[in-house]
């Protein structure tokens, strides 16, 4: 035998023994999976020499680049802040229109097909424009309309009398308990589907819960409720009421645009112009960008 054919059976030789260690060594450890070791361990046995030095260089190359860790901290693992596009329905969106236009519709099927599509979908946040169908010239259609009406709120003045009982109770979530009445309130008398009477009476009623909420902890409440309840005492046309509030919202959030927006939109609806210029003049000394609505609002009093 040749020494070539020797060196070459040596090498045969030291290389299986190579991959018998890799085996039982990754058997003890049982930290790679299965089909990768051995996937390695026959591309090692059938490129001797080559094949355990790739895989000996690969693993000094991790190790080495590998060495200072990971940096997480950029990294957010709650799946609260995960935000998940969908695509949008192309041919659904196509044929989709506002509610106010398909009222114009003379076609009566059309129309009827449309009020049961919104009866599917969440239309609590539509009622007033469902109100619109209640003068519709399909009878079929405006009673579609009034039997969502109807049961919206039903439910919702069901759900107000619970609640408001809930808030009487002096305990721990009483503040709590009372933010969130006046935020589910809001919801409904925004859209204004309520009778005069009514719609003044809820409003009553949120304001009280809000006193109760603002005497027990102030700090709880929002900016957004603090716009909401002034908005609505606009509504009502309550300005005395509806000044306090404002007040409140510019001494808990003095650099939030909305304590100023509120107060704009009550010297606006008073025509207290200066007033409504001292607003605007701390409005402006503040770093605080300035949306559409408020703008429009200065352009139309000035």
């Amino acid at each position: 035998m040749s020494q070539r054919m020797r060196l070459f059976i040596l090498i045969l030789i030291v290389n299986l023994c190579i991959v018998l260690i890799y085996l039982i060594w990754n058997h003890i450890r049982r930290k790679e999976k299965l089909g990768s070791v051995w996937m390695k361990a026959v591309m090692m046995l059938l490129c001797p020499v080559i094949g355990p030095a790739f895989i000996l260089l690969s693993f000094f190359l991790y190790k080495i680049f590998s060495f200072g860790g990971v940096d997480l901290s950029d990294v957010v693992f709650s799946k609260d802040r995960t935000e998940k596009f969908v695509h949008p329905d192309e041919d659904m969106e196509k044929n989709m229109v506002s509610l106010e236009e398909a009222l114009e519709v003379t076609d009566k099927k059309s129309l009827r097909t449309l009020m049961l599509n919104v009866i599917r979908e969440d239309y609590r946040k539509s009622l007033a424009s469902i109100t619109l169908a209640l003068n519709s010239e399909d009878s079929e259609t405006s009673h579609y309309a009034a039997s969502i009406l109807q049961d919206v709120l039903n439910d919702f003045r069901s759900g107000v009398q619970e609640k408001y009982l809930q808030c009487q109770e002096k305990n721990e979530q009483q503040e709590e308990n009372c933010i969130r009445l006046a935020e589910y309130m809001n919801s409904i008398l925004e859209q204004k589907v309520l009778t005069d009477l009514e719609q003044h009476s809820m409003t009553e009623k949120m304001k009280e819960v809000l006193e109760t909420a603002w005497q027990l902890d102030k700090g709880k409440i929002s900016s957004t409720t603090y716009e909401e309840i002034c908005l609505r005492l606009l509504d009502i046309k309550d300005y005395a009421d509806c000044d306090t509030w404002c007040e409140r919202a510019m001494e808990q959030y003095p650099r939030v645009l909305s304590s100023y927006t509120c107060k704009l939109k009550l010297y606006f609806s008073c025509g207290e112009k200066e007033k409504f210029f001292r607003v605007m003049k701390d409005l402006r000394e503040l770093d605080i960008t300035i949306d559409n609505e408020t703008l429009e609002l200065i352009r139309t009093f000035m």
